[in-house]
């Protein structure tokens, strides 16, 4: 960071709104000069680290008070960024809160970029990547097996997970590279493809399987898209409203009626579903229904999850099959309504068929047990520790995958075992890359902590 990482950093660490209690933050090795400036109590150079004390903020000019305050020390490195940081809790009026940021700022202190308290923490080796990048998710949750996800990743529990695996990539690394330089000494393994080949096959499923279960916790982390689609007059809107329990959407027995697409939110089993009812597709003059309908395609293409609503008091129509043909590639779930009527639907369409009335409350419970089932949502639910819903952190995952994949063909297409080490440093490094740099002196630095040949 150069120069900057020299300055003492403030901000608003609370909403800046009106409430109860806001706190300035600062952090740097003049953190506790400069809130003493303008602090009219104990001398904060004196106090001992994670004490709380009483006084007021003072104009430094004018020597007015500006607040009664609270101030919290904590002294480096036993901080949240390893530096000096001083909290000032004071009441929590938006022009109050302001005033006190004022002073630290006219006394020497800097605006913090965003995200640059945890990013501190960061460079001064308190947390590594995927713990900053737990804290964020932290912040974002919103709901319980989310929120525990992301604890999971600032407990370090990722972390934990990726470390094994560069170990385990480590280790074949260097002894392929002391079977290279060192093959005199006589208690070197003496290693061939042969052998390291079912090691990288090991590491390859690890992956795999955390990259799988990955798909799923990324749902729970982020909600699953889910939209509702049929052709006009099957009951999505009604769907939609039973689901929010809140008449949102336009229900009427005129086909057509759901014009644009209408949005709602709900937690369903610990997973937020971001529902989505569409306008009817069929094929329509109508210009205004016609933009509908071509939002409703647009939305199916994004969608995780496609609820397709059938009127079961009838057959399947031309539109039905049009619908059926569109999503023969697309994994959706068969709701079929209208259940308390004489149900006349082909019993291929009630094959793994949710059957419902949208009259009935029971209908959302069964509705929920079916996308749990059809998503495999039960056994991510059971176990939220150490599973990976960063994209970053998933990206850098596949390059690893892909880079032992590299190191299987080098296997299989090349006799000499120092071809191989290529493709697994490459996949080393973006492993590395998940918890922090990945630069040549971290690989050298640690291969070199494995060994002790020749001292």
């Amino acid at each position: 960071m150069g120069n900057a990482f020299e300055d003492t950093i403030v901000s608003i660490a609370t909403t800046v709104n009106n409430g109860a209690i806001s706190i300035v933050r600062l952090s740097g090795k003049d953190a506790i000069s400069i809130v003493n400036k303008i602090f009219a109590g104990k001398d904060l150079n004196k106090v001992k680290s994670h004490t709380i004390n009483y006084g007021h903020i003072i104009d430094s000019e004018t020597k007015e008070v500006i607040d009664e305050v609270l101030v919290s020390v904590f002294l480096n490195p036993k901080s949240y960024t390893t530096e000096d940081v001083v909290e000032i809790n004071c009441h929590g009026g938006i022009f109050v809160t302001n005033q006190v940021l004022k002073q630290t700022i006219l006394n020497g202190a800097r605006i913090a970029e965003p995200g640059e308290f945890t990013k501190r923490a960061f460079l001064n080796g308190r947390i590594d990547l995927t713990k900053a990048e737990a804290v964020m998710d932290i912040i974002q949750s919103d709901s319980v097996n989310s929120l525990k996800m992301a604890n999971s990743g600032l407990r370090g529990d990722i972390k934990e997970l990726i470390d094994g695996l560069k170990e385990q990539i480590l280790n074949i690394i260097a002894i392929i590279n002391v079977n290279i330089d060192y093959p005199e000494y006589d208690d070197v393994e003496q290693l061939t493809n042969e052998k390291i080949l079912p090691e990288i096959l090991k590491i390859k499923k690890e992956i795999k399987e955390i990259l799988e279960k990955s798909k799923s916790a990324t749902f729970i982390k982020k909600g699953i898209n889910t939209v509702i689609i049929g052709k006009p007059n099957v009951g999505k809107s009604s769907l939609l409203n039973l689901l929010l329990n809140e008449n949102k959407a336009i229900v009427t027995d005129i086909p057509g009626t759901t014009r644009d697409i209408v949005e709602g939110q709900i937690n369903m089993s610990g997973v937020v579903l971001n529902l989505i009812d569409t306008a009817g597709i069929r094929e329509t003059t109508d210009v205004i229904e016609k933009i509908g309908v071509e939002k409703s395609i647009n939305k199916v293409n994004e969608a995780d999850l496609i609820l397709f609503v059938f009127d079961g008091s009838s057959k399947i129509d031309e539109y039905d099959k049009y619908l059926l043909e569109k999503l023969k590639d697309k994994k959706y779930l068969k709701i079929v309504n209208k259940s308390d009527l004489e149900l006349k639907i082909e019993p291929e369409i009630l094959e793994d068929a949710v059957l419902i009335n949208t009259f009935d409350k029971q209908a959302i419970k069964k509705i929920e047990e079916k996308i749990v089932e059809f998503l495999q949502l039960e056994n991510i639910s059971e176990n939220l520790n150490g599973l990976i819903t960063n994209t970053r952190q998933i990206g850098k995952l596949n390059e690893a995958y892909n880079n032992l994949n590299e190191a299987i063909t080098t296997i299989n297409e090349n006799p000499y075992i120092d071809f191989v080490e290529l493709p697994l440093t490459k996949a080393w490094k973006n492993l590395q890359e998940i918890t922090g740099n990945a630069s040549d002196d971290d690989l050298l630095n640690e291969l070199f902590s494995k060994f002790c040949l020749g001292k």
